[in-house]
């Protein structure tokens, strides 16, 4: 059992345990009809957030204040089936700020406010699976209260959970990873006149691939094994893939500012010589 140090809403309470450490939990109900001081029983606490500093603490409290318990709930099933289509457990930080986000967008929805969103078609494309999700919400809050929110809402929501995989504390910047996917794509489609199936397997394979090189880059994890042989017999076999490498190595050098290892240029060479190959076949 956990005491009930603050109810905050019908579905969020402020507890604290035996060792006086507090913990934000939700749980639909949880809190209606409760006081300070009364116990419940940890199974009806569908989520734990355990905020580590006291900064966080009150900031996330005073969050809850301003937000209407109808956002805490479809915040609620919005990241249950978040989880269930993704089959990992998001950072708990996006409680907050998914539910401050659906707030804000529907003030500005009310007050006529729309704000474009730069990386609807990358987020759309290259994230399809956080999009669909985003498309859900959409739904879900459009029906719950009788509004018609557009369709670059569901970019926004998808670039939140972008950002909420991998239950790490530092958040990652999903908006500035999908900007960079859709610069290399662009950059491969028209330096190399090669015309783009998205629906091909070849094409998933290369957004796959590129995905996983900018979470590296950004992350300071570019692969290193300074294969220089290997490096050397892709630059031979598939020259034109990879002078396509090389335009992203400049690119990314003037606008970053950052060093693309030849490890990964012979990567990527690979996998955009397996697009050329496709489109020639066409």
């Amino acid at each position: 059992m956990i005491k009930i140090k603050k109810v905050l809403n019908s579905s969020v309470v402020l507890v604290e345990d035996d060792q006086g450490k507090e913990y934000i939990v939700f749980g639909k109900g949880i809190g209606y009809g409760q006081k300070t001081g009364s116990l419940i029983d940890e199974n009806q606490v569908d989520q734990t957030f355990v905020p580590v500093e006291d900064v966080k603490v009150k900031e996330y409290l005073g969050m809850l204040d301003a937000i209407e318990p109808v956002y805490v709930e479809l915040t609620r099933e919005i990241m249950a089936y978040a989880e269930r289509k993704l089959q990992t457990k998001l950072n708990p930080g996006t409680y907050f700020m998914l539910m401050d986000h659906l707030s804000f967008a529907v003030e500005r929805y009310k007050k006529d406010i729309n704000l474009t969103n730069k990386v609807f078609w990358e987020i759309k494309n290259y994230y399809p699976e956080e999009f669909e999700i985003g498309l859900f919400a959409l739904h879900l809050m459009n029906e719950r209260l009788e509004l018609e929110l557009p369709k670059e809402e569901a970019a926004n929501i998808a670039f939140h959970l972008i950002n909420a995989q991998g239950g790490k504390s530092e958040s990652k910047d999903g908006m500035k990873y999908a900007k960079l996917i859709g610069s290399i794509v662009n950059l491969v489609r028209y330096s190399l006149h090669i015309d783009l199936d998205t629906e091909n397997i070849h094409y998933t394979r290369f957004i796959t691939h590129v995905k996983f090189f900018v979470e590296r880059f950004y992350s300071d994890r570019m692969l290193q094994a300074k294969d220089d042989l290997l490096f050397e017999q892709i630059a031979t076999l598939y020259p034109q893939a990879m002078d396509g490498a090389f335009k992203i190595k400049a690119y990314v050098e003037q606008v970053h500012g950052k060093v693309i290892t030849n490890d990964e240029l012979t990567y990527l060479a690979v996998h955009i010589h397996r697009l050329m190959s496709y489109n020639e076949l066409e």
